[in-house]
């Protein structure tokens, strides 16, 4: 795994304007299966972290919380194959996701077990972000984009924390070329 504050990770424009996230690294690999207990480790050197969504201005905590809710989530434990790859490897660039989230939804929180860490509702916002695929050589062929929901918490404290992302789905437009 790379050191904290040496990812590679960018974002750039696709041909209609819209926003992504380029991870151009895989650091999560694996033949059968992702070590999530590797994600959360990961992911706990980069709480107290936090990123602005430019659509809305909402500051966007990493918490306590996310590496565990992410890494060893249900959604996540359902996840196989590709798809837990890409989670797992978007782990590097949850904070650009956050800055290009787009079409925030709001929810009133339902169970009593988050009274006071989503006492005040959680939020959803959509993001893309892209996974470099590797040809035979080792040389990067093209890129999958992914689109994903990004879960934030709305705390009692009224801080916003990430809490996880879901419903990751590979797009079926045309793949970014190298």
């Amino acid at each position: 795994m790379r050191e904290k504050g040496k990812r590679s990770v960018s974002v750039i424009k696709d041909i209609d304007g819209n926003s992504i996230v380029i991870v151009n690294d895989i650091i999560f690999k694996g033949k059968r299966s992702i070590s999530w207990d590797d994600v959360e480790i990961y992911l706990k050197s980069h709480v107290g972290e936090f990123y602005t969504i430019a659509e809305t201005g909402d500051v966007i905590f990493y918490g306590d919380d996310l590496p565990d809710e992410y890494a060893h989530s249900n959604y996540t434990s359902s996840l196989k194959g590709a798809y837990a790859k890409a989670k797992a490897n978007a782990a590097q660039g949850l904070g650009e996701m956050l800055e290009i989230a787009y079409n925030c939804s709001y929810k009133t929180n339902m169970k009593i077990k988050h009274k006071y860490d989503g006492g005040k509702g959680w939020y959803r916002y959509e993001s893309r972000f892209a996974l470099p695929v590797y040809g035979k050589d080792e040389d990067i062929e093209r890129y999958n984009i992914y689109h994903v929901f990004m879960i934030i918490r709305h705390d009692i404290n009224g801080k916003k924390y990430l809490y996880d992302i879901i419903n990751i789905k590979k797009e079926t437009s045309t793949p970014l070329s190298c």
